[in-house]
């Protein structure tokens, strides 16, 4: 016979233990710019998450996000939480790594954080691979357009592509990638050219703002090593590089992007490269380790199958 809970009147019950995956969420929420950005990174609707951090503020007996319409903002109780939460799952993702050193098994979870474009492109697919590969092993993937900026303790591994600013982090190249000023030919048809990078300034330009860059100085170099820096006055920007990139097909502007993003796009003559002799700062991609990522064997296996996926250069094949 089940044994019955009896409350006296007026008892206010204890709060229910909180399990990991309700820190998990938590943190990814918290540390999310909003709850449409937290409901893609959870791939989940918006409304599940509203109703999750619901239960969870109703279970804790207290507010822990003050929510607008564009922001989520820390309450004192969430930023303790926070904090307390990232510690703990520390401790337990330690816990499990030296148990699974012991028995030499690739298992825990492996939280990676990746740009948009490129993680669709590229780390979704091996992250497929991987799981069936190691079945032990559960996967938390953020895609984000600033994955260097969503703070290092939170991920095993954060893939990034671009200027790096935290030297503090240990750095795994990936794959070589350069940046490339192209625009699709009804664009230059009908505006002509550019043939030094000066010209650029009677032309429209598309920016896309990503990480901590400053997007709008597009530097050039040529054989001799001199620089060509130039200031454009974008046409049109976006933090998404898809939305870029479709601007440029569409012939409204000229833009710089990544080579693996519109190798595609090159070859097949839907852009066409544009100051073909002038070269433009590489933006290689990297895997960047934090503390929580060093000496783990499951982000050691990752980084070894995401290698060997990544060979031969996809973008140059």
């Amino acid at each position: 016979m089940t044994p019955s809970i009896i409350l006296e009147t007026g008892t206010v019950p204890r709060s229910a233990p909180l399990s990991s995956e309700d820190l998990r969420f938590f943190m990814t929420v918290a540390t999310a710019p909003s709850l449409a950005a937290a409901s893609r990174a959870l791939d989940v609707s918006r409304s599940a998450v509203t109703q999750r951090l619901a239960q969870l503020e109703k279970r804790l007996r207290c507010r822990l996000l003050d929510r607008t319409t564009r922001h989520l903002h820390l309450t004192e109780e969430g930023r303790l939480l926070l904090e307390r939460a990232a510690s703990l799952l520390r401790d337990l993702d330690e816990l499990a790594h030296t148990l699974d050193v012991r028995h030499d098994v690739v298992s825990g979870h492996l939280r990676i954080a990746a740009p948009l474009g490129f993680g669709r492109k590229y780390i979704t697919g091996v992250l497929s691979e991987f799981r069936r590969i190691y079945p032990d092993v559960t996967v938390a993937l953020t895609l984000t357009d600033r994955p260097a900026a969503t703070g290092e303790e939170n991920w095993d591994v954060i893939v990034h592509i671009g200027e790096l600013r935290n030297s503090s982090l240990v750095m795994v190249r990936l794959a070589p990638n350069t940046r490339i000023a192209c625009a699709a030919p009804t664009y230059l048809a009908r505006c002509g050219e550019p043939l030094e990078p000066g010209d650029l300034a009677r032309h429209a330009c598309l920016a896309l703002r990503q990480n901590e860059e400053d997007v709008t100085l597009w530097r050039f170099s040529d054989r001799q090593r001199r620089v060509f820096p130039v200031r454009i006055n974008p046409v049109m920007a976006s933090n998404d590089g898809e939305a870029v990139r479709t601007w440029a097909l569409e012939g409204l502007g000229i833009m710089v992007r990544s080579e693996w993003d519109v190798a595609d796009d090159l070859r097949a003559g839907r852009l066409r490269r544009v100051l073909a002799r002038y070269r433009m700062p590489s933006a290689d991609v990297v895997a960047l380790l934090g503390k929580r990522g060093q000496r783990i064997a499951r982000v050691d296996a990752f980084l070894r199958l995401l290698k060997e996926r990544l060979q031969p250069i996809p973008w140059r094949t």
